[in-house]
């Protein structure tokens, strides 16, 4: 299994992105680290890309295709424990 560390390329949110400055969610992974969802789907988005352009080999692709995997499984997860956050708080901070 790969870590879940965004790529260099891949991009993070920092203070020029959209969203900077704004609570992310975040997922641990191994090593107790966390990954936002925002850098977990510019890597994503990163995957994506270099899929799109072709000119990889076959094992690259298929390496690519299976960390996508795993990215799209990641932000799911982040994007599902958000929704059960609210549920169970739907009026907001106290």
């Amino acid at each position: 299994m790969t870590d879940l560390e965004p790529t260099p390329t891949a991009g993070a949110a920092d203070a020029g992105q959209p969203g900077a400055g704004r609570p992310t969610a975040r997922a641990s992974h191994d090593g107790g680290s966390e990954v936002t969802y925002e850098a977990a789907r510019a890597e994503l988005e990163e995957v994506v890309r270099r899929l799109e352009a072709g000119g990889c080999s076959l094992e690259e692709s298929l390496t690519l295709w299976e960390r996508g995997e795993e990215l799209a499984s990641l932000c799911q997860r982040l994007l599902d424990g958000a929704r059960s956050r609210l549920a169970a708080n739907p009026l907001g901070p106290a």
